[in-house]
């Protein structure tokens, strides 16, 4: 579907259920409307692709306060060719205001943005503020429009398209529908953060955990049919994230690739499991990995502030969390990612202080040293060392782990921890909020 070729009202009738929505402005270069999706009720917001007027601006922000009232979705289809410059400081102080309006009701319903056509400067400061982000293969996201930054030296392929935005981690998903994709994501998520989590049909599904493991096959043995919405898939590669259901109730699943993890992707999954907690939406990490990137470039470019704030994330978040330790956890991804209410290690899982390899060059330093060959021999300790000291079974008995699964039984586990965890309630201390690494 060429998104933006449609009119608001074909947009809104689209989106909408059949003859299930109200218009609420029909005048002007925005309009809104109140209906159902997908049986869900949602308010949204729609630009035409004119140029946006300060009055233009206070219809979003009477209807993201309508929404926040009501806790119900909003949904805002951005297409416009700018802001109306003859109207001088009104539409600057109009977009203020309406970036306040945003900052004020997130997570306390979700917000998704659309983005169909051209959307740059303050509409692409908005677009990017939503919960989700979503675009058309052929729309524009931009703070300066790339004819701009060409003209001044600053040319790059791709520029303000769809897919730089994806890679940028702007754009959640970059979809031929968009519109449909919306739709599908304001169903999978609660109505606000009250609300429970959605509930739908379910088929579990046929594969087993995977013997080869891959990220996204991992997920896919635990999810039920169908039901994944991957999220960021273009950004922070080394990580899966999606929307879908286990057992016919929504979660959010991550699971990270055995390669490190590099400030991208930790970037990602701490704002994904950002997303889940506002809403409640239970959370189920797949860990298997060597560790974050041992690489000071890495580290420069923002890896060890990034991994405060995925800690710290995980460590703060209230909703229901269930990890599942599919291969490797040592040291820093297990505190970081297996900071959960029920942890439980596959039968070829390593949860180690430090990775096993490092240990035994330690701990038996003068038999590795003495050996025929090194190599060998720290191998085979390394092996010894974390199939004794560091299985499955020994995670239980210190505590690190809930239970121990293999692949036939992983999902059975995986949907009893998330029933033990329906009802979880959190006290959490009173502060005005917490200073996590940002």
């Amino acid at each position: 579907m060429a998104s933006n070729k449609l009119g608001k009202n074909d947009i809104l009738a689209a989106f909408f259920d059949e003859g299930s929505y109200t218009a609420l402005f029909a005048d002007g270069a925005v309009n809104a409307a109140f209906g159902c999706t997908g049986g869900q009720p949602a308010y949204a917001v729609c630009q035409c692709g004119e140029a946006v007027a300060a009055k233009d601006v206070e219809k979003i922000v009477t209807v993201l306060e309508m929404a926040a009232k009501t806790g119900n979705p909003v949904v805002t289809f951005y297409d416009s060719v700018g802001a109306k410059l003859e109207e001088g400081l009104d539409i600057l102080a109009a977009n203020t205001k309406l970036a306040s309006a945003i900052a004020k009701i997130s997570g306390v319903v979700p917000q998704v943005a659309v983005v169909l056509g051209i959307c740059g400067g303050s509409a692409a400061l908005a677009a990017a503020s939503a919960d989700v982000c979503v675009m058309a293969q052929d729309a524009e996201l931009f703070f300066t429009a790339p004819f701009t930054s060409a003209a001044a030296g600053d040319e790059v392929a791709e520029a303000g398209s769809a897919a730089l935005a994806a890679k940028a981690g702007v754009a959640t998903i970059v979809a031929e529908d968009a519109i449909a994709e919306a739709a599908k994501l304001v169903a999978l998520l609660p109505a606000n953060n009250l609300a429970g989590p959605a509930l739908f049909d379910a088929e579990a599904p046929e594969a087993k955990f995977p013997a080869q493991y891959k990220a996204a096959d991992a997920a896919a043995a635990l999810v039920d049919v169908d039901s994944a919405v991957e999220l960021y898939a273009a950004f922070g590669e080394n990580v899966y994230t999606a929307l879908a259901t286990i057992n016919g109730s929504a979660v959010g699943i991550a699971a990270t690739e055995p390669a490190g993890l590099c400030h991208s992707c930790v970037s990602k999954l701490a704002r994904f499991v950002r997303l889940c907690d506002a809403f409640s939406i239970p959370v189920v990490t797949v860990v298997n990995s060597e560790g974050f990137i041992p690489s000071v470039s890495d580290d420069v470019a923002g890896g060890i502030r990034e991994a405060a704030r995925l800690t710290a994330t995980y460590a703060d978040a209230t909703t229901a969390k269930v990890a599942v330790v599919a291969g490797k956890a040592a040291g820093p991804v297990y505190t970081a990612l297996c900071n959960a209410d029920v942890v439980i290690a596959m039968e070829n899982g390593v949860i180690a202080p430090v990775d096993p390899k490092t240990a035994v060059t330690v701990l038996y330093k003068d038999e590795i040293d003495a050996a025929p060959s090194i190599p060998a021999a720290t191998q085979a300790k390394a092996a010894a060392y974390s199939k004794d000291v560091c299985g499955a079974k020994a995670a239980v008995e210190a505590g690190l782990a809930t239970f121990t699964a293999d692949a036939a039984s992983v999902r059975g586990l995986v949907v009893a921890g998330l029933d033990m965890m329906a009802n979880k309630r959190v006290q959490r201390l009173p502060k005005k909020h917490g200073d996590m690494a940002l």
